[in-house]
Formats: C-alpha cells, structure tokens, sequence
C-alpha cells in the first residue's frame, strides 16, 4: 500500500531545488511547497547561491518556510561535492520517507532523482525550468547532458514541462522522453502586485534613479550572464541612439559574471552607464538584484529580453500582468507564452532589435486593447491556484495509477 491514498493521511514530499536564486525555480518550489500544505507534508531543500547569485531565502521565507540548504549542492560540476550531495539527500530521504521527490532544474533533478530512484522512493517527478541542450555548451558536453537526461527519465515516473514548445524539446527534438511520460503544467504566481498603484511605483523608481517622464526606459530582468546576451541590447541602443531625439534608458536589472565586462562593452560604444545609483545622464542603469520587481516594472514602458535560451522567463509573465509591451528573441518557451502584445526577432539579431526598439520608442505602441486581453490571459492561466490544482490532481492520479499498478502485480503473481 502507498501511505497517504486510503487514510487519507498527509502525503510527504522531498522537494529539491538546485538553489535559492531569484526566479521561477524558487518560486515555484516555495509556492508549491506552502499552498499544497493541506493535503501534503513537504520539505523543501536546495543548493548554495553561486558568487554573483543574491540570495532569494526571503521568498520561502515570506511564506512561512524554513527549506534546508545543502552548500553540497552547488551549481558548478564537481565529483566531490556532488557526491557529497547524493549521499546527504539519500540520508534525507531515509529520515523524511517520503511518498514522492519532485526535483526542480538540472543539478538537482540529476542527483535528487538518482538519489531517489536507489532508495525506492515510490514516485519521482521532475519539473524541467528550461533545458542546457541548446546554447549553453560545446557539442559533446550537450551530447553528454541529452544522454543523461535520457537515462534519468527511465528512473523518472513523470517529467513536466513549462509549456508546449518545451514539451515538444523534450519528446520530439531531443528525444529525452516519450510524449506520455511528459505534462505541461504552466507555472503559477502571485501576479496582483502587477496590477496596483503602479503610477506611485513609477515614480519612485524614476525618481530614485533619476529619470525624467518623458524618457522610453527599457528593462530587461535576468543574471548577466553568456546566455541571456546582454550584449545585443548595447548593440541596438548604439544603432538608434542617433536616430531619435527621444530619450533612451535602459535597465539591466540583475547581476552576474559578466557584468563588468558589460560595462567595458558599454565603455567602447561610448555609452554612459552607473551602477545601482544615477544622476540622470546615464544612457545605460545596472541596477544589481532587485526584490521589488513590480516597481521595476511600473517603472518601464517595454520589457527586453534577448536570450540565445529560454525555459519559461518569469519577466515576461510578469511584463504581461503589468500590460506592458514586449520585444523578445524568439526561443524556447517564449512563443508560448507571449502573443501579438510582443515583437519577436531572431537571436543575435542587432538590427532586427534596434528596429523594433525605435519603432516603440517612436510611438507605434502596441494598442493598449491586446496588451489588456494579455494581461487577463496570464492572471487566468499562470495563477497560483491553477498551478496548484494541477500538481494535486497530478500527484494524486500518479499514485493512485502506481497504487493499482502495484496491486496487479500482486495479483498476477499469486494468480
């Protein structure tokens, strides 16, 4: 018998994390780990914050939850402290005994997964918040992570997926796992702080950062790091500075490795940038890690996001509850989450963005009618309460299908 299904008693979960960074992993994990708190008993653990990472311990914290973090499990590969990863989530999961371990993100679906198939644990779920098979590495590392995904997908009761051009990676492209074996469930958040008094939060960034009204800011929201090629948004700036009277701002909203070598890029194309102050001649603000993404939003007229990768970004949902329009490469899970209330272009493509950033700037906005139909689309559908009732109804019916599986065996045996 699996413990919780016919007494109703509460279900533990071993819910693993690779770390607690600012971002959808973090808040998927804790809004899961709080709101499924009345039918399920789960203990959230994760990883150490990675050098340039702030930590974001303050959102499971708000919630009520103290997770356990493992500075074992680190996002850099190391045999010794992945090994010491492996064994301490395998005493966890001896102490904890849990029904299922839902892992979230690469490292810790990895060694949380494998941990949990050698101990027996009956259910494994796995929630893949992008993938690193496109962009991120050389041709054999790729090939090597595609083949490990693959096997850990046989020790793998369900995988799910952000979205249906995620799904489609998975199953289609890269093979990792057959279509039956992977769900879409979209993630969930607390969106209605996008929608208030977003005038007030305007004007204490602005103010705060020394921008004038009548200045086109846009943000993009991410760590600065290779992948998320901030590089092509100095590119673009540069190509149409010239070309409008109209005034230019941009804000790099996170941190990373490569920030400073941001700034020199800034320094060549002879634009002005500060760093997390302003006095208002700046064509360029990094503004480090922010927790008050809302205001940052209330503050901008257009979110960027230039990526060579994505899962699904949480700054587009959120640039969607705040009505705001969108100009975005057009890779991984963005399609699916973004509509006409967004101007998609190639990766690496310079032209294509500065082209696209000169015409919001000059006025040919996207009519305000989409951006409203979107932002009634994303409160719906990436709501908390839509995501929490699909991993319910999907942990119960994975248990119970496990149950009678478990059932049959024993009867085919002793008949």
């Amino acid at each position: 018998m699996i413990y919780g299904i016919e007494n109703m008693s509460k279900i533990r979960i071993l819910r693993i994390l690779n770390r607690f960074n600012l971002g959808g992993p973090t808040y998927n994990a804790s809004y899961l780990t709080k709101y499924l708190d009345k039918d399920f008993e789960t203990l959230l653990i994760g990883g150490k914050n990675g050098k340039y990472e702030a930590s974001s311990l303050e959102i499971p914290h708000s919630l009520g939850i103290e997770p356990l973090v493992l500075p074992e499990l680190k996002r850099e590969i190391s045999p010794y402290y992945d090994l010491l990863a492996y064994k301490k989530i395998k005493q966890i999961i001896k102490d904890f005994n849990p029904q299922i371990v839902h892992t979230h993100a690469s490292k810790a679906g990895a060694i949380g997964r494998w941990a949990a198939y050698h101990a027996n644990v009956p259910l494994i779920v796995h929630t893949f918040h992008g993938h690193v098979f496109d962009s991120y590495f050389d041709n054999f590392k790729t090939n090597f992570y595609i083949f490990l995904e693959k096997e850990l997908a046989k020790k793998t009761d369900l995988l799910i997926a952000l979205s249906d051009n995620q799904k489609k990676d998975l199953c289609e492209k890269y093979k990792i796992a057959p279509d039956n074996k992977v769900k879409v469930i979209p993630l969930g958040f607390e969106l209605n702080k996008f929608t208030i008094d977003k005038e007030n939060k305007r004007n204490k960034i602005r103010s705060e950062f020394s921008i004038s009204n009548d200045t086109f800011v846009f943000s993009l929201v991410g760590r600065i790091v290779p992948i998320k090629n901030h590089k092509l948004v100095i590119d673009a700036l540069n190509m149409i500075k010239n070309k409008t009277n109209k005034q230019i701002k941009i804000l790099f909203v996170g941190d990373g490795e490569l920030r400073a070598e941001l700034m020199e890029y800034a320094n060549i194309n002879k634009l002005k940038y500060s760093y997390k102050t302003a006095n208002g001649d700046e064509d360029i603000i990094f503004t480090s890690w922010r927790k008050d993404i809302d205001y940052i939003m209330a503050a901008s007229d257009a979110i960027l996001l230039t990526s060579n990768n994505e899962g699904t970004p949480v700054s587009l949902i959120e640039a969607q509850a705040s009505k705001l329009p969108i100009i975005s490469t057009n890779v991984g899970g963005v399609i699916d989450i973004v509509n006409d209330n967004a101007i998609l272009i190639n990766k690496n493509d310079a032209n294509a963005l500065s082209n696209a950033m000169f015409k919001l700037v000059n006025g040919h906005l996207i009519d305000d009618n989409i951006l409203e139909n979107r932002k009634d689309f994303i409160m719906k559908n990436y709501s908390i309460d839509y995501l929490i009732s699909n991993i319910k109804d999907t942990y119960i019916e994975l248990l119970e299908n496990k149950m009678l599986s478990k059932k049959q065996r024993y009867f085919n045996i002793t008949n």
